[in-house]
């Protein structure tokens, strides 16, 4: 392979050559058409000699990408330099004590810890979070877990979840040391310090006590990786006793759980991307066992709150019944008995196109709606006295200054008098706030707990965010963010980034990240293309972009790389590419699409063999995703759609632009083979002369290695790679 002048030191690279994985066609057909996939058999992880060829694309990777280590480690010690690595979380109050995580210098796991709260709760003083500075020890402070010890010796560590019993006495916590996504749960006796002999092994997301702290329950994945089983161990008896609360055997759906806000419940959630179901156990009648409030079998997309109000059982409903971007009913508990048609439902938030609704909470006193409009996500509270009814008081949002901002929830608890908010922009550091719920006229009130400290010299003033919006062929207009440097003139000069991801109707919402200001300053322009797939103007943009609409998402991406080339901020051969996950089967789809667009792309734990994967319900995850992109085991048409599209399919003989595909050995959501062959496909079909690389990290799961260096040399790594390929190695 002919490596470019640029893109690595000489010596490092002239005699790399690129691993060249060994031919094994496997024909692969359905609905009359046959694939021949000549590297499927990289699949099989135990393979010595599939390892052997992981580790030589990675010998690969690093003599190419050689040359780029100053600028690595420049970018890691700029992330470093301007994060108060000694710092600690704004603690949260729940049953009479004030917990909070702290990180110290020179550690890559947080502390978790507590103090003792004073006053009965009642008052909003009693909320008022105790100061805990960096390195000041604070009296009466209890290490609940220190992620750093549990680490010790271990190649990955991860904690996947936290309960604590209602007197505050046992702490049940969930690690995983392989990077699977799958937890040893240990109980610790927060009273002597000791851990109980309960172990529970390969559970998945998701623990919490029962409200006498006799039982925990806990979530188990089957084998294709997919949450299924709802069980409980009874504290003090043999984990093989433990029964399934719950089992759900529709491999297309997925399974959760979690307490009501007013812990008088356990909720399970049973559901995919177009309809769900809630079944509640109630804990003062769990001899009644799950009950179902709206069967799946009526296609309702729904989340329920249920609550006491006045002596009734109500249910707060999120749902879609006729109604896209979803409203919010209040539904007395009794209804649920009888035939859907004939239930009472009435409308507390009516739909709005609008406005998307994501969800609702309860406080003793108020409602707690998380909505989005004009892209943004805010909170929005109301009164429950009156709710329903024609004294429904109006709902009142907290006023922030910026146009472009996320104000989502941080928690609640049932009886306080104050909500938690998080705040941030891109510019904006994360903010952490107490909202004082309206109370008649007193109330609303923000109090700022915390904002992040940002080290180094920071100045948000010396960044701007702009929305911009390009045109997609269809003429759809496609929402950007815009972010640059102040004083980054319009030349026409510069160099730029396009990031997107566009699924599961996840938006791409405004926030601050550290790393990003090294590309900045670097004299980048940072696009986010907010393209359809994505939530951030509704369901409908969602809908847009799924299924037999996918393509929308990638021309989006494509539309959004041509505003940025003609808006005089950047010079159009110097445009980079990145997102990850299903953001890297975009980054795949555009490569095909239009490489030429392109300098460099960056695909991190790309979803680039998707059809592969699709059509063998077997493997992790894939019959949830027929909700997603189709069945193309059942529906010919959804084949032949997803055939035209999935990058692995897809690579033709064109000059690819240099492509980094990044990947974890252990990635349980998507498989480390998909990356490895598709590099190899385009390898051997490129007519370019551009390196194509594999970075693997083969202790590391879907979110790469673990601990938070680790996780900046990551973003290091990603980000000399590109800006190197796009000439922004310099800061400004």
């Amino acid at each position: 392979m002919t490596l470019p002048d640029a893109a690595a030191t000489p010596s490092a690279t002239e005699a790399a050559a690129a691993p060249v994985a060994k031919r094994v066609p496997v024909e692969r057909t359905h609905h009359g058409d046959t694939f021949t996939d000549n590297y499927e058999w990289l699949r099989e992880k135990d393979n010595p000699e599939v390892v052997a060829h992981l580790n030589a694309e990675q010998a690969f990777t690093d003599a190419v990408t050689a040359g780029q280590e100053q600028l690595r480690t420049d970018i890691f010690n700029e992330i470093k330099n301007r994060t108060q690595e000694t710092d600690l979380s704004v603690p949260s109050r729940k049953d009479g004590w004030w917990y909070y995580a702290r990180m110290v210098e020179g550690s890559a796991y947080s502390i978790q810890c507590r103090v003792k709260a004073s006053g009965d709760g009642s008052a909003v003083e009693d909320w008022t979070p105790p100061v805990v500075e960096p390195g000041v020890d604070v009296p009466g402070e209890a290490i609940l877990l220190d992620g750093n010890a549990e680490a010790e010796g271990q190649p990955f560590f991860s904690l996947g979840g936290a309960a604590v019993t209602r007197d505050g006495n046992l702490y049940a916590f969930a690690v995983d040391n392989a990077g699977d996504e799958l937890f040893t749960v240990r109980i610790k006796d927060l009273r002597t310090g000791e851990l109980l002999p309960d172990t529970i092994d390969k559970a998945f997301y998701g623990l919490a006590f029962s409200p006498d702290g006799t039982t925990l329950f806990y979530m188990v994945a089957d084998d294709s990786w997919r949450p299924y089983q709802v069980k409980t161990h009874v504290l003090g008896t043999p984990v093989s006793e433990d029964k399934v609360l719950y089992q759900e055997d529709d491999v297309a759906m997925w399974t959760g759980f979690g307490l009501s806000a007013d812990r008088r419940h356990l909720a399970v959630s049973i559901g995919c991307s177009e309809f769900s179901e809630t079944r509640l156990l109630d804990f003062a009648a769990p001899e009644k066992g799950l009950q179902t409030l709206i069967p799946r079998s009526e296609h309702v997309l729904y989340d329920a709150e249920p609550f006491l109000w006045e002596g009734v059982e109500k249910v707060l409903l999120t749902h879609d019944r006729d109604a896209a971007n979803s409203m919010i009913s209040l539904v007395d508990a009794a209804e649920f008995a009888k035939p859907l048609a004939d239930q009472d439902w009435t409308t507390v938030i009516a739909h709005d196109e609008t406005v998307r609704i994501n969800g609702a909470t309860v406080t003793a006193t108020h409602m707690v709606v998380s909505l989005r409009q004009d892209t943004i996500e805010r909170v929005q509270v109301t009164r429950l006295d009156g709710l329903g009814t024609a004294a429904q008081a109006a709902g009142v949002e907290p006023v922030f200054e910026e146009e472009l901002y996320t104000a989502s929830m941080g928690g609640s608890e049932f009886e306080s008098p104050v909500i938690r908010l998080v705040y941030t922009s891109d510019f904006t550091p994360p903010r952490v706030y107490d909202y004082v719920l309206p109370v008649g006229t007193a109330g609303g009130e923000l109090l700022l707990r915390k904002e992040t400290p940002v080290l180094g010299g920071y100045r948000p003033e010396n960044y701007v965010a702009t929305r911009e919006w390009a045109v997609a062929g269809d003429g759809t207009r496609v929402p950007l963010s815009v972010l640059r440097r102040a004083d980054l003139a319009r030349d026409g000069s510069n160099a730029g980034v396009v990031y997107g991801y566009g699924s599961y109707e996840v938006s791409m919402d405004p926030g601050f990240g550290v790393p990003r200001l090294s590309l900045l300053d670097r004299g980048v322009v940072f696009v986010i293309a907010h393209v359809r797939g994505g939530g951030e103007m509704g369901r409908h943009w969602y809908e847009d972009g799924k299924k037999l609409n996918k393509k929308n998402t990638f021309t989006d991406f494509v539309a959004a790389t041509d505003w940025l080339a003609g808006s005089g901020w950047v010079d159009p051969a110097r445009i980079g590419a990145m997102g990850g996950s299903a953001g890297g089967l975009l980054m795949g789809a555009v490569a095909n699409l239009a490489p030429e667009k392109y300098a460099a792309i960056v695909a991190q734990v790309p979803f680039v063999d998707a059809l592969t994967t699709i059509l063998d319900p077997e493997l992790p995850l894939s019959a949830l995703e027929w909700e997603e992109w189709g069945n193309p085991i059942t529906d010919p048409e959804v084949y032949k759609y997803m055939k035209g599209y999935t990058p692995y399919e897809n690579v033709r003989p064109v000059a690819y632009p240099k492509i980094a595909a990044v990947t974890s050995f252990n990635d349980t959501r998507v498989l480390y083979v998909e990356p490895a062959k598709w590099v190899q496909e385009l390898r051997s079909t490129s007519t370019g002369t551009e390196p194509i690389v594999l970075k693997i990290e083969m202790d590391g799961g879907h979110g790469g290695a673990s601990g938070r260096y680790e996780g900046w040399k990551t973003r290091a790594w990603d980000y000399a790679f590109l800006a190197d390929a796009i000439g922004a190695t310099e800061l400004r």
